[in-house]
């Protein structure tokens, strides 16, 4: 029986320590030799089509050793992030060229090829020497912040650490695979009630936005804050409506069909704005209505404005947050060159919150929520490994809702479940919700 098989069959800790570690195994990649594969964007041109489907290969790569700190998972399930369409995209700069500078210092991560994904749901297999606080056997999901444990910082403040990064982004082997070489800093026990692939879906985004918004070192929201939510239904807004709803605020929902719409209104977010009505926000017009419309649902300003789009919204969210509010900000997939007009920043007292990630103890926070049943996921679609690129390709071209999952090592979904008495408690129809 092969270690893999193992793990399926829910093999005991003893079994899975006595079987040999395969050499090789399979996993969703980008190879160094094609980076430039999709040619420089020409002058003036926007919509440049850069296909990710072409430049994710699910193959065979070689098993590298562990490290002392470092636990071998066999990954059931994984997801997709923005940062693995970037990462097949090779932008903002190709992410082999973090993987190089790593390589100076941890040789095994400078690779010929990028192994993928920030999040993953499994089974610890293997445990370096120094791992004390978990055991062969043990049911994990990942977080995706990879600190330096001896650097000072990291004790206040992991995100504030000069050698922070991103798995499966800045480092290689990530959870888009049948195995994953995660530190057991990164490791969190996984959601009984939950399946493999709804455990698997959660972390890098849950913990981000819980990080932005409900974090002291966030917007630090409050009972009763109007929060306004760019693409509410997304892989970030869902889980933001989630957490301002349970926190007392009220949400505002951002989304661009009448399908999401009815999605976020059975979410229990009963203020939902359509994007559609405001496509270009490019001049203070546009932002006026916006910021009409806000006030017409709510009757007042936004108190927080929650940023993930970038460059297409930036400036209409600098606009529409009331004096002395914040716009909270950790990421750009419109684009990184934002414009705003700066009078409506300092003239009205307003904030702008960079927030990147969650520390450990946030995404043990996070964790909690979900194994109470009072954050869910927002699993939509679950792709087979070998069709990783149709799943990024999806996300890619805004065509989901949630998150999209990934299956690893687990043959088919809704396995992993330990806790059914706990799931019907919560209701299919809540946990399933954007399945639906």
């Amino acid at each position: 029986m092969t270690l893999a098989q193992a793990v399926v069959d829910g093999a005991d800790p003893e079994e899975l320590a006595r079987l040999e570690v395969p050499t090789t195994f399979r996993a969703a990649h980008t190879r160094k030799t094609e980076v430039g594969m999709f040619g420089r964007r020409p002058h003036g041109v926007d919509d440049v089509d850069k296909d990710i489907t072409k430049s994710i290969h699910v193959d065979d790569v070689p098993m590298p050793e562990l490290a002392p700190d470092e636990v071998l998972v066999a990954i059931m399930a994984s997801a997709i992030n923005f940062n693995t369409v970037w990462t097949a995209m090779f932008e903002p700069i190709p992410t082999f060229a973090f993987l190089e500078r790593f390589g100076r210092e941890d040789p095994r991560h400078d690779q010929s090829f990028h192994v993928l994904g920030s999040d993953a749901s499994g089974v610890i297999v293997r445990m370096g020497a120094a791992v004390r606080r978990w055991k062969i056997g043990d049911r994990v999901v990942v977080s995706p912040a990879y600190v330096d444990e001896q650097d000072p910082i990291t004790h206040a403040d992991s995100m504030l650490g000069a050698d922070l990064r991103a798995w499966g982004f800045e480092t290689n082997y990530g959870g888009l695979a049948e195995f994953a070489v995660v530190r057991a800093t990164q490791l969190l026990p996984k959601p009984r009630h939950l399946t493999w692939e709804e455990a698997a879906c959660n972390m890098l985004c849950a913990s981000t936005a819980y990080r932005m918004l409900v974090s002291e070192r966030g917007s630090r929201m409050k009972q009763g804050d109007v929060v306004l939510i760019w693409g509410a239904t997304g892989g970030l807004g869902a889980y933001a409506v989630q957490l301002v709803k349970n926190g007392g605020g009220v949400p505002v929902g951002v989304v661009s069909s009448e399908e999401k719409a009815d999605l976020l209104r059975r979410m229990g977010c009963e203020h939902v704005v359509d994007r559609s009505q405001f496509e270009h926000l490019n001049d203070e017009k546009a932002w006026r209505r916006l910021g009409a419309e806000v006030r017409r649902q709510v009757g007042e300003d936004p108190h927080i404005v929650f940023e993930h789009t970038g460059k297409e919204t930036f400036g209409a969210s600098v606009y529409v947050a009331r004096r002395g509010g914040s716009v909270v900000t950790c990421g750009s997939s419109s684009g990184y060159a934002h414009e705003y007009d700066n009078r409506h920043l300092w003239m009205k007292l307003k904030r702008i919150v960079g927030s990147h990630g969650a520390n450990y103890q946030e995404c043990h926070e996070v964790n909690r929520l979900l194994s109470l049943g009072a954050l869910q996921p927002t699993l939509s679609k679950v792709y087979p490994l070998d069709q990783t690129g149709d799943a990024a390709r999806a996300v890619q071209l805004n065509e989901h809702v949630g998150k999209v999952g990934v299956l690893g090592l687990a043959p088919a979904e809704d396995l992993g479940v330990e806790d059914p008495a706990l799931r019907e408690r919560i209701g299919e129809d809540r946990i399933r919700l954007f399945r639906s």
